[in-house]
């Protein structure tokens, strides 16, 4: 008889990770099995074998699978555990696809046709320099920064075609479905048998691309947004994380772990290669490259040698002269759609804000629609006719009357973009308009639109950041932002980032070819560093100024933190129990932690809840770590390395 520790899927006791297990036959690490918890059957993996123990065990049922789970993958679930201080059940049904233990009659379709005529590569001298620069490194993780244009997905590519020829495997993560489409064009024209993983797939078909995976006898490019990276390969040579200053490959649940970490320690495993690729770089990630000496591969030039840079026009949204025919779009974006459509081109219109307007109020007696469950402005959504809640999701009618005054003169205010879909559709009705945003249906997402955005049959484009960032549209001439400084009123300390980071990136959507292209930009505040620096995509004085306030500041890279948010019912409990924690903290913490709070959450109300927070400080992660032991079990959120303090 032998025995093993297996880690179910399924937390069965606080502080119990792994269950000891009898098996008739040898069974090797990583095995997947299925065993008996009470009167349950649940799904579990064999993390390492053991003497027979002095009390009585159950036997393994059945094995799942013949090949087992890659030794390199279980380390990492034992690394995100400890790291993330997070239960080990709770990081394998991360890890794991869903519905392990059914059998798949389908069948996986990998064929898929490609939009771009392009079958050979010709390497610029920059992109040359940068494939020579990874192939001569040691083994771990690389910055690749390039300027938007600058052909970084050509690097990968070529960088894939290296590994596989050493027989090991590649995984291309994206921040969003939206990008999948692009990337899994791009790379179609040179790979075959490509593994795609994406969460709009159905359970049937993430299993069989999942089994795909473990049972591959030759090496493979997988490409998918974050959860891609645990795909059990067993010959990882190289992960590329394109977009990686993208705030989606933090996951928002438990494990609330970063892919960039999680693919730093999956790459030393294998001994294999990262490269992290940015147009605009986290400020965090660039200042570490920096000090650990490890490469930051720069391609200052775009790929295209014609390509012309894009006339860039900044309207200052306080000079009311500048909007004599529209009041959010202004004199000059109106002249240049005007322009734009006389020649056939494609336009983009990009604001960060969805809805129709995002204030519903009475101007006889000041009342405003709130939600009641979470005391934040509700969203008008004029297509639906019904105002929401973007937080809780709540819909309620759109009143014709003040439910206080009951006087008729109920405004909205605030621009959206719905509201600015439905001015265009007034003004250009014969034009094909289509927003992206995260109100879209399925059959309306950049995805499944991808073709009609790519062959210039959508006219006029609008949207939030999901169409900001990583598209390459050759039919685009013109780009309109409606309020670049939108983000900039945000209480936390990455708001500046966000704000130069969605700018340089909608910026580069045009500039790409030798067409001449037009970006207009409307802002409050014109001359506010970010917007300045990322319409000129100058990222050396943005990061080299906001570097100095981080440190002044003391904010990461120059410190961990934590944030832990309180949630009760009565916002006497949450304030009662914050304080109390935070007392028990600072007699408990050394006094290198720094104990900020409590103070209310920026959404106070969530779900009929009250949130408060504290946020801890220290130079030593391992402090933080420390400092979790004393929060509650229950009513309490904590995220270590948190992206944002929001």
């Amino acid at each position: 008889m032998h025995y093993f520790e297996v880690a179910p899927t399924a937390i069965i006791r606080t502080g119990s990770d792994t269950f000891t297990y009898a098996s008739q036959s040898p069974l090797p690490i990583g095995q997947l099995v299925v065993i008996e918890v009470g009167k349950k059957q649940l799904t579990g993996i064999i993390t390492s074998a053991t003497k027979k123990p002095s009390y009585e065990t159950k036997s393994i049922l059945s094995t799942i699978e013949t090949a087992p789970l890659p030794t390199e993958l279980i380390k990492l679930a034992f690394w995100l555990k400890e790291y993330y201080n997070s239960p080990l059940a709770t990081v394998l049904q991360t890890l794991l696809p869903r519905g392990l233990q059914k059998n798949r009659r389908d069948r996986l379709s990998t064929h898929r046709e490609s939009l771009r005529d392009r079958t050979t590569i010709v390497l610029t001298k920059d992109q040359h320099d940068a494939v020579q620069a990874v192939e001569s490194m040691t083994p771990g993780s690389a910055l690749v920064h390039g300027v938007t244009g600058s052909g970084k997905t050509h690097i990968y590519i070529e960088l894939a075609k290296h590994t596989l020829a050493r027989n090991q495997s590649v995984i291309i993560l994206v921040p969003e479905i939206a990008l999948t489409s692009q990337v899994v064009d791009e790379f179609s024209h040179h790979f075959e048998n490509i593994i795609l993983v994406h969460s709009r797939q159905t359970e049937a078909e993430r299993h069989l691309a999942w089994q795909d995976a473990l049972n591959s006898k030759s090496p493979r490019v997988v490409i998918g947004p974050r959860s891609a990276l645990f795909t059990p390969l067993h010959h990882l040579g190289l992960i590329v994380i394109d977009e990686a200053h993208e705030p989606s490959f933090k996951q928002e649940q438990s494990p609330r772990y970063s892919a960039l970490r999680a693919a730093s320690v999956l790459t030393r495993l294998h001994d294999a290669k990262l490269i992290l690729g940015s147009a605009t770089p986290l400020v965090t990630d660039y200042y570490l490259a920096a000090q650990s000496d490890r490469p930051i591969i720069t391609l200052p030039e775009r790929a295209k040698k014609d390509a012309t840079p894009p006339t860039i026009t900044l309207v200052d949204m306080t000079k009311k002269a500048s909007f004599t025919h529209h009041r959010f779009l202004s004199n000059t974006l109106l002249s240049e759609l005007e322009a734009s459509f006389s020649r056939g081109d494609q336009v983009l219109i990009f604001h960060n804000r969805r809805g129709s307007a995002s204030t519903t109020l009475c101007e006889n007696c000041g009342w405003s629609a709130t939600c009641p469950q979470c005391f934040i402005p509700l969203t008008l959504h004029a297509d639906a006719h019904h105002l929401r809640c973007h937080l809780c999701g709540r819909n309620e009618k759109v009143p014709t009357s003040c439910p206080t005054c009951h006087s008729a003169d109920i405004i909205h205010k605030g621009i959206g973009t719905k509201l600015i879909e439905s001015e265009l559709r007034k003004r250009y009705p014969h034009k094909v308009i289509v927003r992206f945003d995260g109100d879209n249906e399925s059959g309306d997402t950049v995805e499944s639109r991808y073709n009609d955005l790519y062959s210039g049959a959508i006219d006029i484009i609008i949207g939030t950041q999901v169409i900001a960032k990583g598209l390459d549209l050759p039919k685009l001439r013109l780009v309109g932002v409606i309020q670049a400084d939108a983000g900039l009123a945000l209480p936390d300390y990455t708001s500046s980032e966000r704000t130069f980071q969605l700018l340089a990136q909608v910026v580069g959507r045009v500039g790409r070819s030798h067409h001449p292209t037009t970006v207009v930009v409307q802002s409050y505040q014109p001359n506010h560093l970010a917007v300045t620096t990322g319409l000129a995509q100058n990222y050396e004085q943005f990061y080299e100024t906001t570097i100095d306030e981080r440190r002044r500041a003391n904010f990461p890279p120059f410190t961990y933190l934590l944030k832990l948010t309180c949630i009760y019912k009565t916002e006497i409990a949450a304030i009662k129990n914050a304080k109390k924690l935070a007392t028990e903290l600072r007699a408990a913490c050394p006094q290198s932690v720094q104990i900020l709070g409590p103070t209310p959450s920026f959404y106070e109300r969530q779900r009929d809840t009250y949130r408060w927070q504290l946020v801890l400080k220290s130079p030593r992660r391992a402090d933080l770590v420390a400092a979790l032991a004393l929060v509650p079990p229950t009513h309490w959120q904590s995220e270590l390395d948190p992206m944002s303090l929001l």
